[in-house]
């Protein structure tokens, strides 16, 4: 039998197919480190000029400044966002850039902010924040501009606490921005008697921090209602052993001088938002007061909860929790919008009834 031949436009065809499937897999294989490169600012961290630093005495440079809701407590909360800007061209992020402010008004704020409305005033400061891509490498350029943060951070910090010279407070950040508040709580809080005695709690969500901290900080909240600890957390799906792994493995804490080193071997510090103890217990889902997806809400509209739908556990430093599989808990938008805090909380109303309670525990130390 004689095969035909095939001509040199089925040939320039076949071939072009091929390079199109081999292109097509290598960009499915390869697509993170694609899209994570075109994040990376292709300059050294110590040859990059920063953005202009915020000037804290003017409205602009705060999201939110003392903003209260009419059924609002006593404590003046001071909340650091999580990462918004994407990178690409800086390594730190402008006050101002449209599109961060956009994603932390339209997402971070309700859903990780929101929980501390019903607690007090709350002020929320713009920040040169660390890119996205900061938290996709561990170069030290990324360390470097991780660590540069801070200092707007503190400047904020600072500018806040002179508005507050009395009564309780309460500090809280998520990703990023609870990094930050845990480097603020070492050095500003810890070392000062009289300013460690007006926090009622301390928030780190979804941050690792060392279980034995590499200088002073706060304790852990032991049980649920220890007051002047730290409630710190960073969760993974119950069945995704190689997440939480990953997650530990690329941590980064705080050393004495300030610098961001590897968690390497030691044990990560995990508080339970649900039972709100630093004990390592199984919380089954029926203690779960609700999950919530705030994104897109005005400022002190109540979301809509899903209760009693997460069973939680803190387990080798890790949170390990069950997932929701409702259309309004699912993973969206794009590449980097999926790298970032996501657009719904697990623990809204576990939160809200946690900072509640431990504030009710402090009045109540602290009356006349």
């Amino acid at each position: 039998m004689i095969r035909p031949r095939l001509t040199l436009r089925q040939w320039v065809g076949w071939t072009g197919f091929g390079l199109v499937f081999l292109l097509t897999a290598a960009v499915a294989v390869w697509r993170g480190d694609i899209l994570r490169a075109g994040l990376d600012p292709q300059i050294p961290f110590q040859t990059y000029e920063p953005p202009p630093a915020p000037d804290y005495a003017d409205p602009a440079a705060w999201a939110m400044r003392d903003v209260r809701t009419p059924d609002a407590g006593p404590a003046a909360v001071f909340f650091l966002h999580s990462t918004t800007y994407d990178g690409g061209d800086a390594w730190n992020g402008s006050i101002g850039d449209r599109e961060a402010d956009a994603y932390l008004e339209r997402v971070v704020i309700p859903n990780y902010a929101g929980p501390f409305a019903k607690a007090g005033s709350i002020s929320v400061p713009r920040y040169r924040q660390a890119s996205l891509y900061t938290r996709l490498t561990l170069r030290d350029d990324a360390r470097d501009a991780r660590a540069f943060a801070f200092d707007d951070a503190r400047m904020a910090f600072d500018a806040w606490l002179a508005a507050h010279p009395t009564g309780p407070l309460v500090l809280a950040g998520v990703e990023q921005g609870g990094e930050l508040i845990d480097r603020l709580v070492r050095e500003r809080v810890a070392p000062d008697p009289d300013l460690r005695a007006r926090v009622a709690a301390v928030y780190l969500m979804d941050v690792i921090v060392a279980r034995e901290p590499l200088s002073p900080s706060l304790p852990a909240c032991a049980t649920a209602t220890t007051v002047g600890c730290i409630v710190a957390w960073s969760g993974v799906d119950e069945q995704n052993d190689g997440a939480a792994q990953r997650r530990l493995r690329r941590a980064l804490i705080w050393d004495a001088n300030g610098r961001l080193v590897d968690l390497a071997a030691r044990p990560a510090l995990c508080v339970n938002p649900v039972s709100g103890a630093d004990d390592g217990a199984v919380v089954s889902a029926r203690r779960h007061h609700g999950a919530a997806n705030a994104t897109g809400l005005e400022w002190g509209v109540r979301p809509a909860f899903i209760d009693r739908a997460v069973a939680t556990q803190c387990r080798d430093g890790i949170l390990r929790h069950t997932e929701l599989t409702t259309e309004s808990f699912r993973e969206i938008g794009n590449w980097e919008d999926r790298r970032k805090a996501r657009q719904y909380n697990l623990f809204y109303a576990d939160i809200e009834a946690d900072v509640e309670r431990r504030l009710n525990v402090w009045m109540a130390s602290n009356a006349p």
